[in-house]
């Protein structure tokens, strides 16, 4: 079986010393990746190891010094990573999407950071800034759910109806946070009627934002102003009905309409 590069962990250090070493660009990044977890920057070797540190990032231009100062704290027991080192590190930072408490990391076991960032950026569009709140309106309605389905396997299967894509709690909703208190009390919640809207520039569907394909694959039904090609349409979910304009306000769901240039203009 194909094994994975590397173990990927999130690793706590709010109120925790880490050791940063070096002076740059490179550095700084560290130390602000420190700080924004909570962590506290050290810089004395010595004072470091005295203090248990566990975690050093070390960001020397020169590749000698990089590697006797990795190796020097790898003896002492840390685990150290170097910017742009692969080969010496003993982890990689990854590029992160933060919706905290939510946070996606993308790694690429050090091949490309590039490559990391630009996915990240994709991400950054498709995922909604309410998604920690979604989060944490579910951690608190654990209590809630707990005693409502007492059993795990039952808990789990509810929670898995919830957030799956289109049900009440779908992550990709900017609304789901509001509906957890309800759902998790057992309330029967019925979809809203709710209709977006696109303004198509291009019959070319390579010309789609990320955010005009997301809802295009979450729609329940279609309203078509003017013709819209099938390249376009194979987009949208395949179950997806379509409807006029007159019996779409009937409709619970979401529906989207989709506006084709010549109408837009």
């Amino acid at each position: 079986m194909a094994g994975i590069g590397s173990l990927p962990l999130f690793h706590q250090v709010a109120g925790k010393p880490v050791l940063v070493l070096g002076v740059g660009e490179a550095a700084e990044a560290r130390r602000r990746l420190v700080e924004r977890a909570g962590g506290l920057v050290a810089a004395d070797i010595d004072r470091a190891n005295e203090a248990g540190v566990r975690l050093a990032f070390v960001a020397l231009e020169d590749d000698d010094a990089a590697r006797t100062m990795a190796e020097q704290l790898r003896a002492v027991g840390m685990l150290v990573n170097v910017t742009d080192r692969p080969d010496l590190c003993d982890f990689t930072v990854p590029s992160i999407v933060d919706r905290n408490p939510v946070l996606v990391a993308v790694g690429t076991g050090g091949a490309s950071a590039g490559l990391a960032k630009h996915l990240r950026l994709r991400l950054e569009k498709i995922l909604p800034q309410s998604l920690g709140l979604l989060a944490q309106a579910l951690f608190g309605a654990r209590d809630t759910l707990r005693r409502r389905l007492p059993d795990a396997v039952d808990r789990r299967r509810a929670i898995d109806e919830g957030l799956r894509e289109g049900g009440t709690l779908d992550p990709l909703d900017e609304t789901a946070s509001g509906r957890v208190e309800a759902w998790a009390g057992g309330a029967a919640i019925e979809a809203s009627p709710r209709t977006e809207t696109i303004a198509l520039t291009s019959l070319d569907p390579d010309d789609l934002t990320i955010r005009q394909a997301r809802l295009l694959g979450e729609a329940d039904a279609l309203i078509l102003d003017g013709e819209i090609p099938a390249a376009i349409l194979a987009r949208a979910r395949a179950d997806a009905i379509r409807l006029d304009t007159g019996s779409a306000a009937d409709r619970p769901g979401f529906t989207l309409r989709l506006i084709a240039p010549a109408q837009a203009a």
